[in-house]
């Protein structure tokens, strides 16, 4: 009978998926070593995807592939298979339907676990492959021991003695309320999460609670990935933990919260922006990482190209007008504001925003929190700042037209204004204000620069390789690389392998995408004609203008991002 490593190098020399020559050097490194295995070897080396090499396997052995990351599993599942002798085997029971249960494993060929599976559970069993990476997750979220506490999870954690919770009403002063006032399992648990967060770069984190388990997540370059579970009977000491840190009532369970709370690391200070819901098993808590070490970045760190930092640069430089970041939620808009405001904050300018939430708090800057509760929305906000003689404004959105009104007529009256809209595109913005009721000889007048943005992840420069795409996928995509790059000794596309260092996905970081609208006279001419968003974008492109498209293409020629990405982050209309 074949075994395992047989299986893969026959599927794999006749889908020619593995150079010869790459194949050679890893079965040569397996037969010096016994105790290494084919398949990880494929894998760590860069040369196949884990679930593309099970993929090619359930082909080859005729055996269902399952995708374990997305397949929900019932926890009863556990009772079935002592964990021990799931995880040295690698087996993960999936479902179980009459005599007959169903179990993911990495090594389906592997018949002596499948013939005491059959004799533990008196059943008949069928197997699926799955991903060894997968398997590992799944058997970790299984095999949840409710007996083991918050203790034994937070044990060899280190100290927490290196970090301070700063008090609200000391983040004047300076003064410091110690997080080490008490070291009890549950404080060790939430400074897990915030010391991990950081670690792995997360802007958020997510704690979900279900019905016997409670999950966190971290977002990370725009996705979630699952850190660990904790026990369900360790909800209510992490809930009232992190409600003490962020000043909320903690006798209040029935309506959603929010707050915020700041904490003082020896190289940099955090903010963590909570929002409590209340959901059908409890609370879900989600922290957002609000690093203000991500404000000095400056426009130069956040991937623009040269022409969008130049434009950005001229409209800065300029003494009144209105600067406009337009695009969906989550796609920068933010970082890019507080980047422009931290470029204007000078001792000799008067600078007041008025935001909804204040996301980060910055020395120098008046900050105002919009509370349309009481009437303090952004328009009445608006109107108190002017009186306040400011230089530059920034509101943290325009939702209508009184708003926009009174930012256009500030921004003709000697002040610099930046706002948000959520528009698709640069020339969708000047549209939108027509549509809210602003006369087009206001908006031509005021406009200076409106950047539409999105946002994509960064190839890993620790295990970026270089890469040939055939000629035939840019055409299968409508993309026309050679209007890009016409120049192919300067195409360079890269991927990423996937390391320790980017958590084996191939990517590091995220760059913003931007496409730049300057505002010039003929536009001006154009806004004032009531020309629709097409003919403004379509006279914007034909001056030199970049599309979102055009702005991510340049960027995988260069070898900064993928094709996936540049496919995912914007569309053929971009």
């Amino acid at each position: 009978m074949k075994i395992l490593s047989q299986i893969i190098l026959e599927a794999l020399q006749k889908n020619k998926r593995v150079p010869e020559a790459d194949l050679k050097k890893v079965l040569d490194k397996c037969a010096s070593d016994p105790k290494l295995k084919l398949w990880n070897e494929l894998v760590l080396n860069g040369l196949i995807g884990e679930k593309e090499l099970a993929s090619l396997l359930s082909v080859e052995l005729q055996i269902p592939f399952l995708n374990l990351a997305r397949y929900k599993i019932n926890m009863d599942m556990a009772k079935l298979i002592p964990e021990k002798f799931a995880r040295k085997h690698q087996i993960v029971p999936v479902s179980r339907i009459g005599s007959q249960i169903t179990v993911a494993m990495a090594d389906p060929l592997n018949v002596f676990a499948v013939d005491d599976i059959s004799i533990l559970t008196k059943s008949k069993v069928d197997c699926v492959i799955a991903a060894e990476k997968d398997i590992q997750d799944a058997l970790d979220k299984l095999y949840i021991n409710e007996a083991d506490s918050v203790n034994k999870i937070a044990e060899g954690m280190e100290s927490s003695e290196d970090f301070e919770v700063l008090k609200k009403d000391d983040d004047e002063t300076g003064t410091m309320s110690s997080s080490k006032e008490s070291q009890v399992p549950i404080v060790k648990m939430v400074d897990l999460f915030l010391r991990e967060a950081l670690k792995k770069r997360a802007s958020d984190i997510h704690i979900e609670p279900y019905e016997n388990r409670i999950r966190v997540r971290y977002r990370i370059d725009g996705g979630l990935f699952e850190a660990f579970t904790i026990p369900k009977k360790n909800q209510s000491a992490l809930l009232t933990r992190l409600k003490i840190m962020s000043k909320l009532d903690i006798t209040e369970n029935r309506i959603p919260q929010d707050g915020r709370f700041k904490i003082k690391f020896p190289e940099k200070e955090v903010d963590f922006r909570v929002s409590i819901l209340p959901t059908y098993f409890g609370s879900k808590i989600v922290m957002r990482i609000l690093d203000k070490s991500a404000l000095s970045v400056g426009l130069e760190n956040l991937g623009l190209l040269p022409e969008s930092l130049d434009a950005f640069a001229q409209a800065v430089a300029k003494p009144f007008g209105m600067i406009l970041i337009t695009g969906p939620t989550g796609s920068g808009k933010s970082t890019t504001l507080y980047s422009i405001l931290s470029k204007l904050n000078t001792p000799d300018k008067n600078v007041i925003t008025i935001e909804d939430p204040i996301e980060y708090q910055v020395k120098g800057i008046t900050q105002i929190q919009s509370r349309a509760e009481i009437g303090m929305d952004f328009a009445s906000g608006l109107r108190a700042i002017l009186r306040q003689s400011p230089d530059v404004v920034m509101v943290g959105e325009i939702r209508d037209g009184e708003t926009a009104d009174i930012a256009i007529k500030a921004s003709l009256t000697g002040q610099l204004v930046l706002s948000t809209l959520h528009t698709n595109d640069a020339a969708g913005a000047i549209t939108r204000l027509v549509d809210m009721g602003v006369e087009p000889f206001l908006i031509s007048s005021s406009l200076v620069l409106v950047a539409a943005q999105r946002l994509c992840r960064r190839i890993c420069s620790a295990c970026k390789t270089k890469i040939e795409i055939p000629d035939e996928v840019f055409i299968q995509l409508k993309v026309d690389i050679d209007l890009i790059q016409p120049d192919k000794s300067k195409r360079l596309f890269l991927r990423g392998k996937g390391c320790d260092k980017c958590a084996k996905t191939g990517y590091k970081g995220r760059m913003s995408l931007v496409e730049t609208l300057t505002i010039d006279d003929n536009l001006r001419d154009k806004i004032v004609g009531g020309a629709s968003s097409a003919e403004i974008k379509n006279y914007a492109v034909a001056q030199g203008m970049s599309t979102l498209r055009t702005d991510a293409l340049k960027k995988f020629c260069l070898g900064v991002t993928t094709l996936d990405e540049v496919i995912q982050a914007t569309s053929e209309d971009d």
